[in-house]
C-alpha cells in the first residue's frame, strides 16, 4: 500500500489532502491485489475522503483483482454513502468545456459564472425536486429565466453525450435529463409568476387533502422519467416496471425508486429522511403531532402550510398510544395547531420511547 492508500482507508482527510497536494498518484494499482487510493476510501465509509480522491481526478472505472470496481467494493461492505458519491460524481472540466466556444460559435453555451452553481446541482446526491428548486433559489445567477434556459440546454447535451460515448452510462444520463427537467420546471414558473419559485415549491409539497401524500410532486417525478428519450436503455425499462403498476400514493413513490436507481442507496429508512426536501439525517420532529421530520426550521415552516391539514388527526392517533395524563399536556398545543399557528419552537429531537425505535446518529 502506498501512503496515501494507507492515510485513505484509515481515514485521516488531512494526511490525503497533504499526499495529493506533493503529487501522490491517485490511481496507483500496484497493490498486490490491485487495489486503488479510491478503492480504500471507499472501504473506510469517508465520503469526505471518496470526494478528495474523485477531485485528484481518481477513476471510477479501475478494477482490481477480483473485477470489482470502488463502488462495487464499497457496497460490498455496506458503505453505501461513499457509493453514492461515486456513482454521482462528474468531473467539473466536462462542464467547463461548454463554457468556451466551440467551433464557429463565437459565444460560449453556458457562460462561466453559470458553471460553478450548475456543477453544485449536478453533484447532489439528494433527488429530491424540492431540494433541487431550493438550490436554485440560492444561486442569485440562476434565479433568471435566460440562464435556466442556457442550463437546461447545457443539461439535454450532457444527457445525449452520456448516451452516446463509448461505454454509455444510462445512470448519469437519467440524472442528467431529470435534473434538466426540475430545471425547466423552474424556468416555466418564473415566466409565469413572479414570487421566485415559491410557487412551484408550494405545488410540490401540497398534500393529498386525505393523507397528506403529496401527488403533483409524484406526477412530476413520474413525468420526468416518461419522457426520458432513449426508450430502448434497460435503466428506463426497470424503472418503468417498478413504477407503472403502483397506484399513485403507494409505495414504492416514484421518488425512491428513482432516487435508489440513480445513487446506489438502499431502501429509504422511514423517518430518517426531511418530509420537506428528502435531506438525510432529519432529526427534528413536529412537538405536536410527533409524526414527521425534518432537517431545520426553514423546512418545517416551508412545509406546515400543508402539514397543517393533517397535524390534527395526527395527534389524535399518537394520543390514543398514550397515557391520559400526557392527554393533557398536550391541550396547549392544540390550540396552536387550531389557529393556525407554526409550532416552530416546539420542534424537538425524535424521542426514543413509544414513538419508535431511536435513529441512527453520527
Amino acid at each position: 500500500m502506498t501512503p496515501l492508500m494507507h492515510a485513505a482507508y484509515k481515514g485521516k482527510a488531512d494526511m490525503c489532502r497533504l499526499l495529493l497536494q506533493h503529487g501522490a498518484d491517485v490511481n496507483c494499482n500496484q497493490h498486490e491485489y490491485g487495489y486503488t487510493a479510491l478503492m480504500f476510501a471507499g472501504l473506510s465509509g469517508k465520503t469526505d475522503i471518496t470526494s478528495m480522491m474523485l477531485d485528484a481526478g481518481a477513476e471510477i472505472d479501475l478494477v482490481n483483482s477480483v473485477g470489482r470496481t470502488a463502488a462495487q467494493m464499497a457496497a460490498f461492505v455496506g458503505q453505501h454513502d461513499c457509493v453514492t458519491v461515486i456513482n454521482n460524481f462528474f468531473s467539473r472540466a466536462r462542464l467547463e468545456y461548454y463554457t468556451r466556444p466551440q467551433g464557429v460559435d463565437t459565444e460560449p453555451m453556458l457562460p462561466p459564472r453559470l458553471a460553478g452553481p450548475l456543477h453544485k446541482i449536478i453533484m447532489t446526491t439528494n433527488l429530491n425536486p424540492v431540494k433541487i428548486v431550493l438550490l436554485v433559489k440560492e444561486e442569485p445567477a440562476l434565479v433568471d429565466p435566460w440562464a435556466l434556459q442556457k442550463c437546461s440546454r447545457v443539461m439535454e447535451l450532457l444527457c445525449e453525450q452520456c448516451v452516446q460515448q463509448q461505454d454509455m452510462n444510462e445512470v448519469l444520463a437519467m440524472k442528467m435529463h431529470y435534473l434538466g427537467c426540475v430545471l425547466n420546471k423552474c424556468l416555466s414558473f418564473l415566466q409565469n409568476r413572479e414570487d421566485k419559485l415559491d410557487s412551484l415549491l408550494r405545488s410540490l409539497l401540497r398534500g393529498r387533502d386525505s393523507d397528506g401524500f403529496p401527488q403533483y410532486q409524484e406526477k412530476f417525478i413520474r413525468d420526468c422519467i416518461r419522457k426520458f428519450p432513449y426508450c430502448e436503455t434497460n435503466l428506463l425499462q426497470e424503472l418503468v416496471r417498478s413504477i407503472a403498476p403502483v397506484e399513485i400514493g403507494n409505495d414504492p413513490t416514484a421518488f425512491a425508486v428513482l432516487s435508489q436507481a440513480l445513487t446506489g442507496q438502499m431502501a429509504f429508512v422511514e423517518g430518517d429522511y426531511c418530509v420537506t426536501c428528502g435531506e438525510k439525517g432529519a432529526d427534528k420532529r413536529c412537538s405536536l403531532c410527533k409524526a414527521v421530520v425534518y432537517c431545520s426550521l426553514a423546512c418545517q415552516k416551508l412545509h406546515w402550510f400543508t402539514h397543517k391539514k393533517m397535524c390534527g388527526s395526527m395527534q389524535d392517533q399518537d394520543a390514543k398510544a398514550q397515557d391520559t395524563p400526557k392527554l393533557k399536556e398536550l391541550k396547549a398545543e392544540e390550540k396552536v395547531a387550531a389557529a393556525g399557528g407554526c409550532p416552530l419552537e416546539l420542534l424537538s429531537r425524535p424521542s426514543t420511547s413509544s414513538e419508535g425505535p431511536p435513529r441512527p446518529r453520527d
